[in-house]
């Protein structure tokens, strides 16, 4: 009976694949050093206040960098916790999501909050870049997000799946 227990569906083992890949995303962008990071998302950041402040362009200098400034910081957070919400839904996922439960939620989110701690100290190592719990708890945030929408989709699909054969 123990051999069961490494024993994954082939949506599983996709599941499983897609969570690696992600922890692997999440390591690649953590080795970026602090200058490549902010010009990373010194990018996204313009882009995202060009799509949204009108008449940005014409704006005062100092008034734009403000912008940027309080933008950037959101954008930065926004990506830890996005990021982690994808983890956290991969990884309840890969856990049999026919019979996911709120035990098996507390191991993946547990599993996404160790995996943010890694992260955290792997960056404390990245030239420029710092450790902050801070972010672990924000990566955590969006694993719980991620993870508990897992579960809300396949009870919403069991549902439907119950009432259809009803």
């Amino acid at each position: 009976m123990a051999y069961k227990i490494f024993k994954l569906a082939p949506m599983q083992i996709v599941f499983a694949l897609l969570t690696v890949a992600c922890m692997v995303l999440i390591f690649c962008f953590s080795m970026e050093d602090a200058d490549r990071s902010s010009e990373t998302s010194g990018n996204i950041t313009e882009i995202v206040v060009n799509a949204v402040v009108r008449d940005y362009d014409e704006l005062p200098a100092d008034e734009k960098l403000s912008i940027m400034a309080k933008a950037d910081h959101i954008i930065r957070k926004s990506a830890h916790f996005s990021v982690y919400l994808l983890l956290g839904a991969l990884a309840a996922l890969t856990v049999d999501p026919r019979r996911l439960s709120r035990v098996k939620i507390c191991g993946v989110i547990a599993f996404c909050f160790l995996y943010a701690c890694s992260d955290e100290l792997h960056q404390y190592f990245v030239p420029g870049r710092a450790c902050m719990f801070t972010d672990v708890l924000i990566d955590t945030g969006g694993s719980c997000v991620g993870a508990l929408l897992s579960l809300l989709i396949i009870l919403l699909i069991k549902r439907i799946h119950s009432r259809n054969e009803a």
